[in-house]
């Protein structure tokens, strides 16, 4: 009888939502029955059955983790080992469609039994695999175009707080962003939230070329774990056996965190920070390296949203996916924070855009944290100078014009836009850039302005020193 037929009915406890089952030690360790990762099939007495996975195999004990929960589940169950860890369908098929974290579609469409299906959670790839990171990716918002450009195969998360509109900005990335396929992971969503991602790309007709995983927040806790590797495992193949440029967005991270937790807690680990399980950074990582560059291929790009609880940075999770990416963008009162934001790689392609894009970046940023200072002056009652006075105009236009996620144009565009910010708040000689970069782009109205105040006001002044001089 082939192992793949075996029922195991020794089920040794069901605590939580993990069944224990021994397996006898001549099969314990054989591929073809039982492996870690694994899935299972558990039959109970009525003849429905429930999808569950090898979580620990310690002896002839093995533990499973019950996707849909042991609710109904007694010792008398019945479990069979499939020989085979998770997989996902992977064809041209995908796009367009809805899976659920078991890989099952919910979006009503025609089946995918005849497709091809893949394994996840595969090793990161070589490195001597990858290519250096050196395009951008125009998402038009000009946060992120201007001030901290969003790179392929880049991994970057949005922190933020609860009640921030992170999958608002998460939805218009996915919708602008320049790339071929677009892979959503949705862990723990209220169904709002799942149903406004799924509209907001089907208006902006961009839902043929989507993917979506989505866990909700009612689903089982271990179809959350799976859910990024089978985005992540779906976005490799597209962009190694299609060469398409992927972009994967995964929303939220923290709450794969407290998944992580959960099944931790379950299986009586010894806990780490606050709870959570002492290899929370290796499980960040593992995801997160998925990004890359295939110098034979196209690209895995990651986008996530990582929330903050009590907007507390040194959180664990906010604080391991720091040391893991390379860089974040910061939400904060419904905008991107521009001094909290940060693009390691932005280096690499500021220069390939136009000539004044390194200046202006560096530049503007500058200026608003100096009318920030100006703001605080006005605030505590100090006097004002006249420069002030054109800092904090400054400020006011440069939130609305730029930091607003309201705002969308194309980086040329949002480029002459400062520009023209600058020039209805300083004077030439006031910018801190070169002169012949002043030269080449402040507006030559606003320079012809200038220059005619300037004239008007020499005038004047020989005037009055004829004038003084006759008298």
């Amino acid at each position: 009888m082939s192992d793949l037929a075996v029922r195991y009915s020794q089920v040794l406890s069901i605590v939580g939502d993990i069944l224990k089952v021994r397996v006898p030690a001549r099969r314990v360790g054989r591929a073809a029955s039982v492996a870690l990762g694994d899935i299972a099939v558990v039959t109970v007495e009525s003849g429905e059955s429930s999808l569950a996975q090898v979580l620990k195999m310690d002896g002839e004990a093995v533990s499973l983790q019950v996707f849909e929960g042991t609710k109904g589940i007694s010792t008398r169950a019945k479990i069979r080992f499939l020989g085979h860890p998770p997989d996902v369908p992977f064809s041209e098929n995908v796009l367009g469609r809805v899976f659920r974290g078991t890989g099952e579609l919910i979006d009503n469409g025609p089946s995918l039994d005849m497709d091809r299906r893949v394994a996840i959670n595969s090793p990161t790839v070589n490195p001597m695999r990858r290519e250096l990171a050196s395009r951008m990716i125009r998402t038009d918002v000009p946060m992120v175009d201007v001030f901290n450009c969003l790179v392929e195969s880049q991994k970057i998360p949005i922190f933020s707080v609860a009640g921030e509109p992170f999958n608002t900005f998460l939805a218009r990335i996915g919708i602008q962003a320049q790339a071929d396929v677009v892979v959503f992971g949705g862990l723990g969503l209220i169904f709002d939230d799942f149903h406004y991602f799924r509209q907001r790309f089907e208006d902006a007709g961009v839902f043929a070329r989507t993917v979506m995983f989505i866990n909700q927040a009612s689903d089982p806790i271990v179809e959350r774990l799976l859910v990024p590797d089978m985005a992540l495992a779906v976005a490799e193949h597209f962009a190694v056996e299609e060469k398409k440029r992927v972009l994967v967005l995964l929303t939220d991270m923290t709450a794969y965190a407290d998944a992580l937790k959960e099944v931790g807690i379950a299986m009586e680990q010894i806990p780490s920070n606050r709870g959570y399980t002492g290899d929370l950074y290796t499980q960040l990582a593992r995801r997160y390296e998925k990004a890359c560059d295939f110098a034979s291929g196209g690209s895995v790009t990651i986008l996530s949203a990582t929330t903050m609880p009590g907007d507390d940075v040194t959180h664990p999770v906010p604080d391991n996916t720091g040391y893991i990416t390379e860089g974040q963008f910061y939400l904060k009162d419904g905008m991107i924070d521009p001094f909290g934001s940060l693009s390691r790689l932005k280096q690499h392609v500021v220069d390939d855009t136009r000539a004044d894009h390194k200046q202006l970046m560096n530049g503007m940023i500058r200026l608003y944290a100096n009318a920030k200072d100006a703001e605080q002056k006005q605030a505590m009652a100090f006097e004002l100078t006249d420069y002030d006075e054109q800092l904090l105009k400054f400020g006011e236009m440069f939130r609305e014009r730029f930091m607003s996620l309201e705002v969308a144009m194309p980086l040329e565009e949002a480029l002459n836009l400062c520009w023209n910010t600058l020039a209805e708040c300083f004077e030439p000689h006031q910018l801190p850039f070169k002169k012949d970069l002043v030269d080449s782009y402040f507006p030559a109205k606003a320079q012809a302005d200038t220059a005619a105040q300037s004239g008007a006001a020499g005038t004047q002044e020989h005037a009055v020193d004829g004038k003084a001089a006759a008298e």
